[in-house]
């Protein structure tokens, strides 16, 4: 049976601090980024891509050396992509209460050897939260939609002139 949930946890480190002593919001979404790439490839049987990151939202700094959670749950598959939602969490060494940081959620395809899409097994919802969770993808499925009609026009354009 593949596993739709995956955590990482750590200690953030020194080479991780912004300008203002805190995480970087980059090292942040790369934690991101390879917690959901490694859900998605477990749940996939294989290679996967980044297609969409959404909706990144920072709710609260991590600091540098704090224990870091990354949880990534796949919550919908289509014929060959998974949303996986994401949730950062941090605290202190010395404390139990987690602080939620940031939230997201990824969009992977599954490719194949030549990298042609490929099909992933397909995940049903059993439970009313992974129902709601299930639901949330799809909606904003449909709002990706109509930010990337939006955004078409401005594809390629040369923003500094």
């Amino acid at each position: 049976m593949r596993q739709r949930e995956l955590t990482f946890q750590f200690i953030s480190e020194p080479n991780d601090v912004n300008f203002g002593g805190k995480v970087h919001g980059g090292a942040v979404m790369k934690w991101i980024d390879q917690t959901a790439y490694a859900c998605a490839c477990d749940w996939a049987g294989g290679y996967c891509v980044t297609v969409y990151v959404g909706g990144i939202r920072f709710l609260a700094p991590v600091q540098i050396g704090h224990v870091v959670r990354v949880e990534a749950k796949l919550i919908r598959t289509g014929t060959s992509s998974m949303h996986i939602a994401v949730n950062v969490r941090s605290r202190t060494l010395e404390h139990e209460q987690w602080t939620l940081t940031t939230h997201c959620i990824i969009v992977f395809a599954a490719l194949d050897d030549q990298g042609h899409p490929r099909e992933v097994p397909a995940w049903e919802p059993l439970t009313e939260k992974d129902r709601r969770l299930h639901t949330y993808a799809s909606r904003l499925m449909e709002l990706r939609k109509n930010i990337e009609l939006e955004m078409r026009p401005f594809i390629g354009d040369d923003l500094t002139a």
